[in-house]
């Protein structure tokens, strides 16, 4: 016997369906690089490490934040602690950050995104 674990997602959602080499596919979409996605669009984001996650380079989740409550962020390939004042600067803007490898984030963002929660997500991409 086998078991189909996909997630129900409503068409026209985001799904991410792989990672790695550098890119994502995401509903049926190959992005080269790192990309912002949201329940009905991905953005390309040119962030490459996690120096450059900064409320600039996250301007357009901020500026969605009517239509967000959760901000995951992919950090690469192996977790590293965000900047101190990200998570209070994005609080204050309303959204809650939660900080993860791409990895994990990418699965996250799946779960979530099934459950028909408002939420985005920042991805590094990784090799």
């Amino acid at each position: 016997m086998s078991l189909d674990i996909t997630p129900a997602v409503p068409s026209g959602r985001q799904l991410i369906q792989g990672y790695g080499g550098g890119q994502f596919r995401i509903a049926g979409q190959v992005y080269v690089g790192s990309v912002l996605v949201f329940p009905e669009r991905t953005l390309a984001w040119p962030v490459v490490a996690t120096s450059g996650i900064t409320p600039d380079s996250l301007a357009a989740a901020i500026e969605a934040r009517a239509e967000i409550d959760i901000l995951l962020v992919g950090c690469g390939a192996r977790f590293l602690a965000p900047p101190p004042d990200l998570r209070a600067h994005l609080k204050a803007m309303g959204l809650a950050l939660e900080w993860m490898d791409t990895g994990a984030a990418c699965r996250t963002f799946n779960v979530l995104l099934a459950e028909e929660r408002h939420v985005a997500a920042a991805l590094i991409a990784v090799e």
